[in-house]
């Protein structure tokens, strides 16, 4: 990494001009490409041609834009919208992976990519060990010659753990492995790729769209990865067509447009509900407070300006409490009981029995995931006192404080 970097200049440079000379590039509603010759098309189906199209399940023009926009943010050589975040994962790791591969992945992460590395992949041969990876010793331990990827992610759901990008990336240099880093819950805060990633897979349903109206994902790496993936003969995105619909790419890249003032916001909320929840004597789980384990370490590793992220956790002890909390919370307005993140209103949800439920409740416990545990995605409130002041109330009718 070198010199200084901004996403958010990186995609406000990022001009496209539409058919017409519009300020927002044409959508282009088409799923396939006419050619003005057999020869080129024949030439399109040996290697891929840039600026040229054949179908969309390859490529199209709206979603290259969004790719293109991607890749901006995350500072890679190339990028791919996908169908969904899942697709952006299963796709990458099965385009990594073959039969008798093994991955070494965190042990704090979503449940869906948990299911997916415990549960579905071993059915084709690949195997996951999961473990701490803030013990290096540890990941250099169980490393072996099947060893093909390290996974995490650089805040862990939903227990916003950071990962040491810069170290994990080191170590996967050094025995030869990729490391692919989840960047959903910290876009323009964190450049994995800058820190030393290989590939950086986003849910762009979360933060980057923002408005909860849709499911995408997107992969950002090298040329070589991304022509891979789109390869007609092997990618594993060309083959197992988790495309993404070019009108809902389109309304992405225009919502990735806010993306800076946004996560502002849901960071300077985030770190108010922070310091007044850890005032009342709950256990506050933010990387932006001074306490937590890795804050240190993300300060050091984050771009400035965008703050420590709009997700916090808080223990209030049992899930009849979580659960009695939520719903007092949802009444008195202050968000929806809803499971997913980054919408301009708060989320709450009990992870144990929701996002985190794939996870066997034995892990869950060894990881420190408590049943009381109740994950925040903060909004973009105006009046953050104001929903602070719900909050304690909430509180205080189920007797947490």
């Amino acid at each position: 990494m070198s010199g200084k970097f901004d996403p958010s200049n990186a995609i406000q440079d990022f001009l496209v001009f539409g058919e017409f000379g519009d300020v927002n590039p044409s959508i282009t509603d088409s799923s396939t490409f006419t050619f003005m010759s057999p020869d080129r098309m024949e030439e399109l189906f040996d290697h891929e041609i840039e600026g040229c199209f054949l179908y969309s399940r390859h490529w199209n023009p709206t979603n290259k834009f969004l790719s293109d926009a991607l890749a901006r943010m995350e500072n890679s050589e190339s990028a791919q919208a996908k169908a969904s975040g899942m697709a952006a994962i299963s796709s990458t790791i099965v385009q990594l992976c073959d039969s008798g591969d093994e991955i070494i992945s965190s042990r704090t992460i979503y449940g869906g990519t948990y299911a997916l590395f415990k549960n579905f992949l071993p059915r084709f041969g690949i195997t996951t060990r999961f473990t701490d990876l803030a013990d290096l010793e540890k990941v250099r331990s169980l490393i072996s010659d099947n060893t093909r990827v390290i996974y995490c992610e650089s805040m862990s759901n939903p227990l916003l753990e950071v990962a040491d990008i810069p170290a994990l990336a080191a170590l996967c240099k050094e025995r030869g492995i990729k490391l692919v880093v989840d960047n959903t819950f910290s876009p323009m805060i964190l450049s994995p790729i800058r820190l030393g990633a290989d590939i950086v897979v986003h849910s762009l349903t979360k933060y980057i769209n923002g408005t909860s109206d849709c499911v995408a994902g997107a992969v950002c790496a090298s040329d070589e990865f991304i022509h891979k993936l789109t390869d007609i003969n092997s990618g594993a995105s060309m083959l197992l067509g988790a495309v993404l619909d070019s009108t809902r790419a389109a309304s992405i890249l225009k919502n990735l447009h806010s993306l800076h003032l946004r996560m502002r916001q849901h960071s300077e909320n985030a770190m108010f509900l922070a310091e007044k929840l850890r005032e009342l004597g709950l256990r506050v789980y933010y990387p932006g407070l001074p306490d937590h384990p890795q804050h240190a370490l993300l300060t050091r590793l984050m771009n400035p300006g965008y703050g420590y992220g709009g997700m916090l956790a808080v223990d209030v002890g049992t899930l009849k409490d979580a659960n009695q909390l939520m719903t007092r919370m949802q009444q008195e307005k202050v968000g929806y009981l809803a499971v997913s993140l980054g919408y301009f209103k708060t989320l709450f949800s009990a992870p144990g029995h929701s996002t985190s439920s794939e996870i066997p409740l034995d892990e869950r416990e060894a990881m420190g995931l408590s049943e009381g545990l109740v994950r925040f995605s903060v909004g973009l409130d105006n009046n953050i006192d104001l929903s602070f002041e719900r909050i304690k109330r909430c509180l205080a009718d189920v007797g947490v404080i």
